[in-house]
């Protein structure tokens, strides 16, 4: 049986995607993302934390702090691994920067997708990893939004993201993918590639009289005319 891994080198995320509307109806795609590592495919089941509005009493910050938040997620396994920060909004903060986020490129994750703004491209882009955000910042966002909860349900921009489920993202796009599914998805969308490259060698040959127009669509739904 061919890797996970083998078979998301074969794909894009819009392949993904329209894998996904074969059986799924609900969204499944990120889209305005920013990367240090824009040529890195990254892909991995999602571990999670969740950022929640800074407040000392609140969520004091010997408890609620990145460190152990990080070490509580990880705590099933980290190993190819694909941290989510959820920012619950605050897309401008700094959800992260090089020093914090070494930890993910120590234990071996396959890289990161934050739903808010990292600091230090130019170091992350050195690290082991594939790293997706909402751009880079300068700022530090400590004051503006705290790590709250680990390995929970959570939802980026629309999409609800749960552990475990898969995360593909490239310098398109991002989508995700529900854990049981994800070898069926994956299989899906090797076949729309092969159904794109149909379409492209029947498109070079045709003429203005050729039988077929809007009306006629790939088996994935899209009009290829």
């Amino acid at each position: 049986m061919e890797p996970l891994d083998a078979l998301a080198g074969r794909v894009r995320t819009a392949d993904i995607v329209d894998a996904m509307g074969r059986c799924h109806q609900h969204r499944c795609h990120l889209l305005d993302l920013m990367s240090p590592t824009p040529a890195r495919r990254l892909f991995g089941p999602a571990v999670t934390i969740s950022y929640f509005p800074a407040c000392r009493a609140a969520f004091p910050p010997e408890r609620y702090n990145f460190k152990r938040l990080f070490y509580d997620a990880i705590e099933g396994g980290a190993d190819g691994r694909v941290l989510v920060l959820a920012s619950n909004g605050y897309t401008d903060a700094s959800l992260g920067g090089g020093a914090k986020l070494s930890r993910v490129q120590n234990h071996r994750l396959a890289g990161i997708l934050a739903d808010g703004r990292l600091r230090d491209f130019a170091e992350l882009e050195l690290y082991d990893l594939a790293v997706y955000c909402r751009g880079e910042t300068t700022r530090w966002g400590g004051d503006v939004v705290t790590p709250c909860e680990a390995n929970r349900p959570v939802v980026v921009a629309g999409v609800a993201i749960r552990p475990g489920d898969y995360i593909f993202a490239d310098a398109s796009g991002a989508a995700v993918i529900p854990a049981g599914e994800v070898r069926a998805v994956l299989s899906a969308a090797i076949d729309v590639v092969a159904e794109d490259a149909a379409a492209v060698a029947t498109i070079k040959g045709e003429t203005p009289t050729t039988p077929g127009g809007s009306a006629q669509q790939s088996q994935h739904g899209r009009n290829k005319q």
